[in-house]
């Protein structure tokens, strides 16, 4: 599913236009982006957190040369699922 086709889907369900659910989906996205830029994190109960975390500067290899090189620190995005979703998404594959 992608983005237009999820925005149809909610539309739907929630028995609102198009337009408003685009806007609404923009918003909300564009929070959680805000929020992680600034490193807090948003919680949805039942769904998961996003938050960041910082990934310490490291030694790697260059693959095509074998050379080693350092790999600057980082911060990255991470999602962790909340337990009902981790437990409905189970529930789902069982039954297949």
């Amino acid at each position: 599913m992608n983005k237009k086709e999820l925005i149809a889907a909610i539309a739907a369900q929630a028995d609102l236009s198009v337009a408003q659910i685009e806007e609404a989906f923009k918003a909300t996205f564009n929070t959680i982006q805000k929020v992680m830029t600034e490193q807090g994190s948003v919680a949805i109960p039942g769904f998961g957190s996003f938050a960041t975390k910082v990934r310490a500067e490291r030694k790697g290899r260059n693959p095509s040369t074998g050379k080693e090189i350092l790999i600057p620190r980082a911060i990255v995005p991470v999602f962790k699922a909340g337990s009902q979703l981790k437990e409905s998404v189970n529930t789902t594959n069982d039954k297949e």
